[in-house]
């Protein structure tokens, strides 16, 4: 999978891109952790949901925020963080001209980034939100949540509470036009840490879901 640099607002973006051969393939970009807090491209849940797209026939590009790893600039609150997802975003379209189907994942600070992502580019026809933040980040911005998706976290997860993700669920499902599914894992924290209990049935529960959208045409 080769390592790729790419222009984003503030300088070079690094990332990682793994191409599909079909040329017609779906496209993903799987968005990283809290930079303030050791998040990375290479964050295990990012690195898994990364794989799960690839298996599943996607053409799939991570990358690191600015300021981590080999990606240029400074920490930016968020707002510099959804330009560098947009750039990622025109970085990956142009490299796949002919994609029918684009999707975005997020886990944790990078769930909400993807959500924004997602109230900006019509393009976007399903996403990934693994333990959104609710309780640390207002996700009011989904009015009207524009497209359908998977919210999933750890009924043990103390950053991103149970109660805040519902809520949030709780919110989106009274939206029309869209269906949101849940999935809470038993026993999970933040970062479904154990891999045969947690890790490995969150995956299996993102890559049932968006196998099954792609069946139904993705909408």
């Amino acid at each position: 999978m080769p390592e790729v640099i790419f222009p984003g607002p503030e300088g070079r973006l690094e990332g990682r891109y793994h191409p599909q051969k079909d040329r017609d393939a779906p496209i993903a970009i799987v968005l990283h952790p809290h930079p303030q807090f050791g998040g990375t491209m290479n964050n295990r849940v990012v690195y898994n949901l990364h794989y799960a797209f690839y298996r599943l026939g996607f053409t799939v590009l991570r990358f690191n925020f600015r300021g981590v790893g080999r990606s240029q600039g400074e920490y930016d609150q968020g707002i510099g963080e959804l330009s560098d997802a947009a750039s990622a975003l025109d970085y990956l379209q142009a490299m796949n001209p002919n994609s029918k189907h684009c999707w975005v994942a997020g886990f944790s600070f990078g769930a909400w980034i993807g959500m924004q992502l997602l109230m900006r580019r019509p393009e976007i026809t399903g996403f990934i939100s693994v333990a959104p933040p609710a309780n640390m980040y207002d996700f009011s911005f989904l009015a009207p949540c524009p497209s359908s998706g998977l919210i999933i976290n750890g009924s043990a997860d103390r950053v991103a509470p149970p109660k805040d993700v519902n809520g949030l669920v709780g919110k989106l499902r009274e939206q029309k036009g869209i269906t949101i599914s849940h999935e809470t894992i038993d026993g999970a924290d933040h970062f479904f840490k154990d891999e045969e209990s947690h890790m490995t049935p969150m995956i299996q529960h993102v890559s049932d879901y968006v196998a099954r959208r792609l069946t139904e045409g993705s909408r």
